[in-house]
Formats: C-alpha cells, sequence, structure tokens
C-alpha cells in the first residue's frame, strides 16, 4: 500500500510539473506592439502559400508587416515580421522559405513555431492566428 502511494505521488508531481512547464511556455508575452490584424488571403491570388515551405510578407498590416508561412497543405503560421531584437517597425525579418533573416540585426527565424535560430535575438516573433475557410486563409488576432 505504501509503494503505491509513493508512486501515486511520484507521478502526481511529475504531472504538476508537466502542466506549470506548459503553463509558462504559452504565455510568452511578446514585445512587438499590438496592432489590430485581420488579413483575409486569397490563396487563389496567392497561390505559392499553398506549396508546403513557401513564405510570403504582406506590407501594412501588424506593426512590420506580416508572415505568412505554409507548414504543410493546410497549416500556416503568421507572424509579425518586427525583428524582437530590434523592436522597430524599420527592422524587418525578410521571409526566405522555412526561415526569416532580420534585415538589421542578421538575427535569423525559423517559421514553425517563430523560434530564433542564430543572432542576438532572444524572443519568439509575435504569432498571429490563422484559419482556413475554403480558399481564404485569414490571419487575425
Amino acid at each position: 500500500m505504501k509503494e503505491l502511494v509513493l508512486k501515486s505521488g511520484k507521478y502526481l508531481l511529475i504531472f504538476t510539473l508537466f502542466v506549470l512547464m506548459n503553463a509558462s511556455c504559452n504565455d510568452i508575452e511578446s514585445q512587438i506592439p499590438d496592432v489590430y490584424v485581420n488579413l483575409p488571403i486569397n490563396l487563389s491570388i496567392y497561390n505559392e502559400l499553398t506549396v508546403p515551405g513557401n513564405s510570403l510578407y504582406f506590407q501594412g498590416f501588424g506593426f512590420g508587416g506580416i508572415i505568412v508561412y505554409c507548414e504543410t497543405e493546410g497549416s500556416y503560421y503568421a507572424f509579425d515580421a518586427a525583428c524582437t531584437n530590434e523592436i522597430s517597425s524599420s527592422c524587418k525579418v525578410e521571409p526566405d522559405g522555412l526561415l526569416g533573416i532580420c534585415s538589421c540585426c542578421q538575427s535569423q527565424y525559423i517559421f514553425i513555431g517563430g523560434y530564433p535560430s542564430d543572432g542576438p535575438a532572444s524572443a519568439p516573433l509575435k504569432q498571429y492566428n490563422t484559419s482556413l475557410y475554403g480558399n481564404t486563409l485569414r490571419v487575425y488576432n
């Protein structure tokens, strides 16, 4: 009986640590200013976004523009193009397929998750929500 209680306590501790770690990872505050975003993208016009591994930049949305990345057919990521190291609307992350590079500090980001992979940036890109309805991809916050 004592062994069962010890095992249960051990599993409860592991579960609690897992929940706490996930909660803290999902609550990353971005220092990029909040700007209202509601960007509909017609995939018939921007059909290069239907090809997995491609990314496009959309100027005039978000704080520094928006980068949309196609991970797989029907699966998209959208990020603000403002570098998290420079935090300026003039320092933009320029997309190149799976990666983006800041024009000012040369920080490199991976568009699956938006995390920096090289350079001085340590915070991930500000991410936006995406939803797909038929042939329209909507980017929003």
